[in-house]
């Protein structure tokens, strides 16, 4: 599995003002309308939903939301980069500015998972965050983030 695969460059936003986590994942429901073509709102209630479980911030600025969705027939994703990180209720308590939401069909299984470990492992690695809070546009974005896995395939 790649992130090509789960990304599309279209998918990939930098927000100026996201004031909270619901207003995130508002703004990745509307990302997810236009290049997707899930229900924003249907988007926005399941990453909560699923948020009420626990926090996604997985530490280091970084936060995975992630849903099922079963309009979908394959996983895909949104990446979002934030100009002024936010509260997240992260594990480390360290406001977030790099969120990948992840969406998968409600019988995905294991994809959803190797998915997951996919973006969790190329976010974990500090110099792929490093580049990505250095180049706030979403082509060079795009290209950091497909680039670092082909990287670390290597």
């Amino acid at each position: 599995m790649e992130l090509s695969s789960i990304l599309k460059p279209e998918a990939v936003r930098v927000l100026s003002a996201a004031s909270s986590k619901k207003r995130l994942f508002q703004e990745i429901g509307d990302v997810a309308a236009a290049n997707l073509g899930l229900d924003s709102q249907a988007v926005v209630d399941c990453l909560l939903e699923r948020e009420s479980l626990g926090p996604t911030g997985v530490g280091h600025g970084v936060a995975l939301p992630h849903a099922r969705l079963p309009e979908l027939d394959s996983v895909s994703g949104v990446f979002v980069m934030l100009e002024k990180p936010i509260d997240f209720g992260s594990v480390d308590r360290q406001p977030v500015d790099i969120a990948f939401a992840l969406f998968a069909p409600e019988e995905a299984g294991v994809d959803h998972l190797k998915a997951l470990a996919l973006v969790s492992r190329t976010l974990r690695d500090t110099s792929v965050c490093t580049k990505l809070r250095a180049n706030p546009d979403p082509v060079k974005l795009y290209a950091i983030l497909t680039e670092a896995q082909s990287m670390q395939a290597a």
